[in-house]
């Protein structure tokens, strides 16, 4: 991989394909795109039934495409190959099971990290996630009694509480180092070393360790949850058991307003982000595309739009 790109995309559903494809088209050069699943429109592959109808005009909602990808009504296979065939003849570098922990603003560039240890550079970001995405979740249950405080973002959190935080990426590592400042934490993980984490976080987790700040419960995986008088009783796999006031799970799957927020992106009262009639976020160079755009969800022909208007803007600005 190249270590600067004009466009880093984030998504590879419609709105995500259209900003690399369009891209493409228009002469920008260095464009990558970014998708957790393991292909393509991890939506319609995952939740469309086999031959479900793929209306252009979804739910009436009328849309004149504006860009150079033609989409009519079909199927679901007939869109899945429409996509597929769209990317290869364009040549988009697309990186499929890599799902991106964070993007932060450094200078005038934007610094992505992957769970799959990959860190590059990009000029503009294009966010274009699906609403479905969600947090991945323990394979045990959750028993219902002690669910408000097993949660798997630290929105929740109460100064002083005894937590436990779950996981060993990027996310996991900086709950844990924030909340340190005011709770007393320990940090689970089921293996020994930290290696997806990016070398800031490292440096930190190891002052918070020596400083005893945070407590390492390393090499050893969760076997169930307890309610423990309205607290919750953690069993391991070796035998020990420990009680929290609460859990958090960061183990993967960042909700979509999760992953907004940790990027700096505004939302309204209802989780949507905030943007002008360009599809600009809030965070200048980050722009949005898709469904996530609306409260109620978007279309297909809609996300193709955004992703050709972004572009549009973009190389104007990359000019």
């Amino acid at each position: 991989m190249k270590k600067l790109y004009n466009i880093a995309i984030i998504g590879g559903g419609p709105g995500g394909i259209a900003s690399a494809v369009e891209s493409l088209i228009l002469g920008i050069k260095d464009v990558v795109l970014f998708e957790k699943g393991e292909g393509h429109s991890t939506t319609i592959r995952k939740f469309y039934k086999d031959n479900k109808r793929v209306d252009k005009d979804y739910k009436g909602q009328k849309i004149e495409l504006n860009g150079h990808i033609y989409f009519c009504d079909g199927t679901k296979e007939s869109t899945l190959d429409l996509f597929d065939k769209i990317i290869q003849e364009n040549g988009v570098e697309a990186h499929f099971q890599t799902e991106v922990e964070s993007v932060n603003k450094e200078g005038e560039y934007f610094v992505i990290h992957t769970t799959k240890n990959i860190m590059v550079k990009a000029k503009f970001i294009v966010i274009s996630i699906g609403k479905m995405g969600q947090p991945n979740k323990p394979s045990y249950p959750i028993p219902n009694s002690i669910k408000n405080i097993v949660n798997f973002n630290a929105n929740s959190c109460v100064d002083g509480e005894n937590i436990l935080i779950v996981g060993g990426g990027n996310s996991a590592v900086e709950y844990a180092c924030v909340l340190s400042e005011t709770n007393p934490v320990m940090l689970n993980y089921r293996k020994v070393e930290f290696s997806r984490i990016n070398e800031t976080n490292q440096e930190n987790l190891t002052q918070c360790f020596k400083s005893g700040k945070i407590t390492p419960k390393l090499g050893v995986d969760i076997e169930s949850l307890e309610d423990e008088n309205g607290k919750v009783k953690v069993n391991f796999m070796d035998s020990t058991s420990l009680v929290f006031d609460r859990v958090i799970y960061a183990i993967g799957g960042m909700a979509p307003v999760d992953f907004l927020r940790k990027c700096g992106v505004s939302l309204d009262s209802d989780g949507v982000p905030v943007t002008d009639e360009k599809h600009h976020s809030s965070v200048d160079g980050i722009y949005i595309a898709g469904d996530i755009l609306y409260k109620n969800g978007g279309s297909i022909a809609a996300a193709l739009n955004h992703g050709f208007d972004i572009v549009q803007e973009i190389k104007k600005r990359l000019n």
